[in-house]
C-alpha cells in the first residue's frame, strides 16, 4: 500500500528548489538527504515549456538532496532538478512511500492509518458494527470512520473510553459506543 507523505507545491527560488505539503507525522525522517521517494503526477499536467524537444516527464522517483525549513514550510531540493521550470514541472506530485517500509511505532497505544483501515470493528460482546474505512485527524481527538453494514457511515472517537482496544493480530477493533453514538 502507498502512503502520501508529501505534496509537491510552487517552485521557492531559481535554483530547482519547491515548498512540499507535509502529509506525514515525521518530516525530519521522511525528507531527510538521501531519502528516495516514489511519485504520483498531480492530476492537472505540467504547463508546456517554450523549450523545444521532449516534454518534461515526472521521474518514478525522487531523491532528495537537501530538505530545510523556511518560515513553517518544509523546502526540498531534489537531485536533477536544477532549475525553476522543471521544479514548476514538479507542482501538484505525490510523494509516496510503500507502507512495508515505515517501521511500527514504539508506543503500543500508538498506530499508523494504514494499520486500522480495513479492521472489523465489533462491540466486546462481539457483534460486527462494520468495518474502519478511514481515520480522520479532528482538533479534539482522532475518528474512526466506520463503514456500516446496510452503508451508512458513522463516526468513532479514537478515545480509551469508546475504543479500549485494537487487536491488530486479530484483525479487530473493539468499540464499546454509548448508546445513539452510530445512530447519528
Amino acid at each position: 500500500m502507498q502512503l502520501v507523505v508529501g505534496r509537491i507545491g510552487k517552485p521557492h527560488g531559481v535554483r530547482g528548489e519547491v515548498t512540499v505539503e507535509v502529509r506525514t507525522d515525521e518530516p525530519e525522517a521522511r525528507f531527510a538527504p538521501g531519502t528516495v521517494l516514489r511519485t504520483e503526477p498531480g492530476a492537472t499536467p505540467p504547463p508546456p515549456t517554450d523549450e523545444p524537444g521532449v516534454p518534461f516527464q515526472v521521474p518514478a522517483q525522487l531523491t532528495i538532496e537537501e530538505a530545510r525549513f523556511h518560515q513553517g514550510r518544509v523546502l526540498i531540493a531534489f537531485e536533477g532538478i536544477l532549475d525553476r521550470n522543471t521544479a514548476e514541472a514538479l507542482r501538484g506530485t505525490l510523494l509516496v512511500v510503500d507502507s512495508a517500509d515505515v517501521a511500527p511505532p514504539d508506543d503500543p497505544e500508538e498506530f499508523h492509518d494504514h494499520q486500522l483501515v480495513g479492521l472489523a470493528v465489533v462491540t466486546p460482546a462481539g457483534e460486527r458494527l462494520g468495518e474502519v474505512a478511514r481515520i480522520d485527524h479532528a482538533p479534539s481527538s482522532d475518528l474512526l470512520v466506520l463503514r456500516r453494514p446496510e452503508g451508512r457511515t458513522a463516526l468513532i472517537p479514537f478515545v480509551r473510553a469508546i475504543v479500549p482496544e485494537v487487536d491488530l493480530a486479530g484483525g479487530r477493533v473493539i468499540v464499546d459506543p454509548p448508546a445513539g453514538l452510530l445512530d447519528l
